[in-house]
């Protein structure tokens, strides 16, 4: 149940992101979505391929939410 809210709960900002053509942070956000879950809720591990490739993009979040047009 807890994850059907938070998936409920991540579709809102998605929609008002795409309803003010913020794609590109829309799309970024959306690409990181299911590792966030998987981590906090069903206790996955990461290996070590993948949390380099969270580390990498986790600073490029706010670059990119930051761009204007």
């Amino acid at each position: 149940m807890a994850a059907g809210v938070v998936g409920t709960a991540a579709i809102v900002p998605y929609l008002e992101a795409t309803t003010r053509q913020l794609m590109a942070v829309a799309t970024v956000l959306s690409s990181l979505h299911p590792a966030v879950p998987a981590l906090l809720f069903l206790g996955e591990r990461l290996n070590r391929h993948q949390g380099f490739g969270l580390a990498c993009a986790a600073p490029a979040i706010r670059p990119i939410g930051r761009r204007r047009r």
